[in-house]
């Protein structure tokens, strides 16, 4: 246990040397600036640039690497989502009368990380920090929709499409059919596929690059969601999902 502890303390040394210097670093540099052998840091430099934690150059030298910079950059455009979609949720939220939230997908888990309520002790609608399967959610078909095709079958094999009701999608084809529409249309419906009742529409938010990041959800009884009703949720939410993406950065081009 002492020797992993010592390993780590020395991965966050070389990752903080490298990012404070702000310029490539040799070897050499490395193992001085850090009091450390050459081969200890060099055996951990090459585990480190394996990983994409760090990169080396052709010269020789090393900075820090795209990894650390794609995984700080999802922390912080997390913090920046839910400040940035707040006032859209409110708004969405005081226009429609139902549950809104904001949820994202971390590690093919649907993950909800903001929430107004309209029924906040009723069980099924979701806590922030709940996760629930992305496959029978609106929030979580917008963000599977996304997906490549080979991320989507990677999810469909560590996600067996269990039935939860009798209206749950568990035939991949027609599953994978589902996600087209979806992906065509701009918004997906779950009526009544996680829980018997309730009913949610959902619409993707996309960042700066056009890549889906979140996605925005209005949820409430199967009353609250009649054919009479439908369109104007539809198009509510997905007015919202997009102002928020255009906050994000995200062009729309028609």
């Amino acid at each position: 246990m002492e020797n992993n502890v010592r390993v780590a303390e020395r991965i966050f040394s070389i990752v903080e040397l490298l990012a404070y210097t702000q310029k490539p670093m040799t070897l050499s540099l490395i193992a001085q600036e850090l009091n450390l052998s050459k081969s200890t840091v060099h055996r951990l430099l090459k585990t480190m640039v394996e990983r994409g934690y760090v990169m080396k150059n052709s010269e020789g030298s090393y900075t820090v690497g795209s990894k650390l910079i794609e995984i700080a950059s999802y922390y912080i455009n997390s913090l920046e989502l839910q400040s940035e979609a707040q006032p859209f949720l409110s708004m969405l939220y005081s226009q429609i009368n139902l549950s809104i939230h904001l949820g994202v997908l971390e590690n093919f888990k649907l993950v909800y990380i903001s929430k107004l309520d309209l029924y906040p002790t009723m069980r099924g609608f979701a806590k922030i920090g709940y996760e629930t399967p992305a496959y029978c959610s609106s929030v979580g078909k917008c963000l599977l929709a996304a997906l490549s095709g080979n991320e989507l079958d990677q999810y469909l094999e560590q996600n067996p499409l269990t039935s939860f009701t009798a209206h749950t999608i568990t035939d991949i084809a027609i599953f994978k059919e589902h996600l087209r529409q979806v992906r065509i249309q701009g918004w997906a419906l779950d009526k009544e596929e996680y829980q018997i009742g309730y009913c949610c529409i959902g619409a993707p938010i996309y960042d700066y690059r056009g890549n889906v990041i979140a996605s925005v959800g209005a949820s409430g009884n199967t009353a609250d969601f009649s054919d009479d009703k439908l369109p104007l949720i539809i198009h509510q939410v997905v007015h919202t999902a997009m102002q928020i993406s255009k906050r994000m950065g995200y062009i729309h081009v028609i």
